[in-house]
């Protein structure tokens, strides 16, 4: 805000779990700014790494105000959680702060269901939505809640009968009561890593989404690179999916599947992937795209040649862990994990007593490593071997 004292900057990060710890990281290398995080969580995994914490939830707009105006921060920033990125673009308009997307740019980047209507407008291929009571409603088809990420409240529907309960639970678990129903697009899921500047869209990698069987359907349980699928028509149609958001600065996550007739647009995020991504950019590319979106969080504008992708190893991957059900007593393996050959790290994101539930969404993931190899699938392997190294001991009894 004009005529306040500019000394070291504050940067308010909104999350502090398993999704924000490389940009919790970035901005405490930077060792020129303190950082704030906030998270319900008090035992969330990034307070580590920060200078001050605040036990709120980042869903909670009045507090985060509140406390944006209390700490006189310099930025602010959602990485790897959709909600709190249209409140952060809120926030810093209402208090003047300079923010890589304004507050209707963050309410499209929000809703699965505006996403549709601009894509509709700008020509871009995306999954087709579908009334629920359509008699044309093709099945299989996905239902989900336009409002919420992580698998909540979606369901893969395989016939009409399942499609009452499906439409339940994704209002259930829906903010505001709405539900998306759309077509499944059949083919590989691959993911488009970009930072826009002065919107100018730089694509940094395309990485192979492996996924979960049902009942965990959408659940990551790795990100491949580079993809297997031709990288330029990816490009394009998830270039054409951020400028219809309206992502003119900042970094994208943008899902597509590959369909019988090209990419296919799932949904756009306006912030960093939840699934380490940034991580694994910065190991395959040496972009440090984590770097890059605090630099964007506090106003500033990136050097050209943070920019420049040079591929550092001939592939990259992240493999996440999957506990077995029940509350975990204790962890082993994981030295052994670090010691696979290009293992770059191995994050671990429960403590004991936490209770794992069985495989449905993202959160119950217990942790993942990132790994490096000649090739994507040198890369996968080690880090799948070093994933399966990791034991939890779990009491499979506890409630």
């Amino acid at each position: 805000m004009a005529g306040r004292p500019r000394t070291r900057p504050r940067l308010l990060v909104l999350g502090a779990g398993p999704a924000q710890l490389g940009l919790l990281e970035a901005a405490r290398a930077r060792g020129d700014a303190d950082v704030i995080a906030v998270d319900r969580d008090p035992q969330a995994v990034g307070f580590a790494l920060a200078d001050e914490r605040a036990v709120l939830s980042s869903e909670d707009e009045e507090a985060v105000d509140r406390l944006a105006r209390a700490r006189d921060v310099h930025g602010i920033i959602s990485p790897g959680a959709d909600w709190p990125v249209g409140i952060a673009a809120r926030v810093a308009e209402r208090i003047g702060l300079r923010h890589p997307i304004d507050a209707r740019t963050g309410a499209i980047a929000t809703s699965k269901a505006r996403q549709r209507e601009v894509f509709a407008a700008a020509g871009v291929l995306h999954a087709r939505a579908f009334d629920s009571q359509d008699p044309e409603l093709p099945f299989p088809c996905v239902v989900k809640a336009p409002d919420r990420q992580g698998q909540r409240g979606l369901t893969l529907v395989h016939r009409r009968e399942e499609l009452a309960v499906a439409v339940s639970t994704a209002a259930a678990e829906s903010r505001s009561g709405g539900v998306l129903v759309e077509e499944l697009v059949a083919g590989p899921e691959v993911t488009v890593n970009a930072v826009s500047v002065d919107g100018r869209f730089v694509p940094l990698t395309i990485t192979d989404r492996l996924t979960a069987d049902e009942p965990a359907f959408g659940v990551a349980l790795a990100h491949v690179w580079p993809s297997d699928n031709d990288a330029e028509p990816v490009v394009a149609v998830a270039r054409a999916a951020v400028e219809a958001v309206g992502i003119a600065s900042g970094p994208s996550y943008t899902q597509l599947r590959i369909g019988p007739d090209g990419p296919v647009v799932m949904e756009v995020a306006a912030r960093l992937g939840g699934g380490h991504d940034a991580e694994l950019c910065r190991a395959a590319t040496g972009v440090d795209l984590n770097g890059l979106a605090v630099t964007f969080a506090l106003g500033e504008s990136p050097c050209n040649s943070l920019l420049q992708a040079l591929p550092s190893a001939g592939g990259a991957a992240v493999a996440f862990m999957v506990p077995p059900v029940g509350r975990l007593l204790g962890i082993a393996g994981i030295e052994g994990a670090e010691a696979v050959e290009g293992v770059e790290w191995v994050r671990v994101y429960r403590r004991p007593g936490h209770v794992f539930g069985p495989l449905r969404r993202g959160t119950d993931r217990a942790g993942a490593v990132l790994a490096t190899g000649d090739g994507r699938e040198d890369a996968h392997e080690r880090a799948r071997r070093a994933a399966h190294a990791v034991r939890f001991r779990v009491d499979a009894d506890a409630p």
